[in-house]
């Protein structure tokens, strides 16, 4: 997962600290039909899949570590939340100049992806008070029209944000590097015998990729 945030201790305040409703009975369904998460899952067992809650937030963090790597990343939100005067919402980015948002180091395509982010939060031209009742590939569609924001980052928001239980986002560089780990002794992976692995995880692929990054890194990582 090598695109995700790492969140600050400041940061943990916000984070929502309860399990989701599905966790227990999802890793228990895993570890019956998958011999691998058998064994990983235990290793693990003390620590799941958190959300900070906040649609905006989750994906201004996205489009910010896009491309680069996590310190850098973590590195330039941080001084994007000291330009909006520590309150990171729509009103305050579009507030802000596109010099400052560039001083705070994000490039210029960055800053035009989180300035359109913002006026489509601002404008209201989202359906977000509708997303919870919408299926997952509705709201990767809707998510998809704003600039910068493609399948992967939209799969990345309904994992962390909305913790849909059966997303696979096969375009993430960590998953697949995660299969090719546990399941091919690290020869290398497409995207179709990644998915025939994954057709054993559902309907809980959300929890079973998010222990496969475990695997990779032990850390948990959160937007």
């Amino acid at each position: 997962m090598a695109k995700n945030l790492v969140t600050t201790v400041k940061e943990k305040s916000i984070l929502q600290e309860i399990a989701p409703e599905y966790w227990e009975q999802a890793c228990r369904e895993l570890m019956k039909q998958d011999r691998i998460l058998k064994k990983l899952i235990p290793k693990y067992g003390s620590v799941f899949l958190v959300t900070r809650g906040d649609a905006f937030t989750t994906l201004a963090r996205a489009i910010v570590g896009q491309q680069i790597s996590v310190a850098a990343a973590q590195a330039v939100w941080d001084r994007v939340v000291i330009a909006s005067k520590k309150k990171v919402n729509p009103k305050n980015i579009l507030l802000l100049s596109v010099e400052e948002l560039r001083a705070a180091g994000l490039s210029g395509r960055k800053v035009e992806y989180i300035k359109d982010l913002a006026d489509h939060f601002d404008s209201g031209r989202l359906h977000a008070n509708q997303w919870k009742d919408m299926d997952d590939e509705s709201v990767i569609k809707e998510l998809s029209s704003i600039r910068g924001i493609g399948r992967w980052t939209a799969e990345m928001f309904l994992i962390f944000n909305m913790v849909r239980p059966d997303i696979l986002p096969l375009d993430d560089v960590g998953l697949i590097k995660a299969i090719s780990l546990n399941y091919f002794s690290g020869e290398p992976v497409s995207r179709h015998e990644a998915r025939e692995v994954a057709a054993n995880w559902a309907p809980w692929r959300t929890v079973a990729t998010w222990y496969m990054w475990r695997s990779i890194d032990p850390i948990p990582v959160e937007y």
